[in-house]
């Protein structure tokens, strides 16, 4: 069964389907607007759809470098969902990465049937929203995809330096130059 029904679209893009059944999803947009509202007065790197479209357009880059041959909906489902549990790690102190799957999880399982991914993609994505904070040495393509774009997807290099001052990553893990 096909599962991701591309639309042409009038700029010569291709819509999916799937990834819009995400965004629409009603635990989405709860999550992601509770999200924007908590890093309202954040000055650096929040994680709004700036942040997870970057990630995701990372993350297909290196998919056909490196010909890892994930599908194009499943990438950008995986990067869609990723920071998902960041407003339940500021307001419990859960990792964003465990609540994120948990809610993924849910937000998947919502999904039409249709729209539905199978039950080896759905692995991969909770695998990959599990692992974007550390990479495990036995990572899986997905989740080394994540945490590779996740982290590249900062340009820390073009934040003003009195906003980088009061950036809680360490200098090691900032992207201090433009990386290709």
């Amino acid at each position: 069964m096909e599962h991701t029904n591309p639309v042409p679209h009038k700029a010569g893009l291709t819509a999916m389907p799937r990834l819009d059944a995400i965004w629409a999803d009603e635990v989405y947009q709860r999550e992601y607007r509770r999200l924007e509202e908590l890093e309202q007065t954040r000055v650096f790197c929040r994680h709004g759809i700036r942040h997870l479209m970057d990630t995701a357009r990372i993350m297909w880059a290196l998919n056909l470098e490196r010909g890892c041959g994930v599908s194009h909906d499943v990438v950008y489902a995986a990067a869609l969902l990723h920071d998902i549990g960041k407003a339940t790690q500021y307001e419990t102190g859960e990792p964003h990465e465990l609540a994120g799957a948990r809610i993924a999880a849910d937000i998947l399982d919502r999904l039409p049937r249709e729209l539905a991914f199978t039950e080896g993609e759905r692995g991969a994505i909770l695998t990959a929203i599990q692992g974007h904070r550390r990479l495990r040495a036995e990572a899986e393509p997905l989740e080394r995809l994540l945490y590779q774009a996740d982290k590249a997807s900062r340009a820390c290099f073009a934040c003003p330096s009195e906003v980088r001052a009061a950036c809680t990553w360490p200098d090691a893990k900032k992207n201090l130059s433009i990386l290709v």
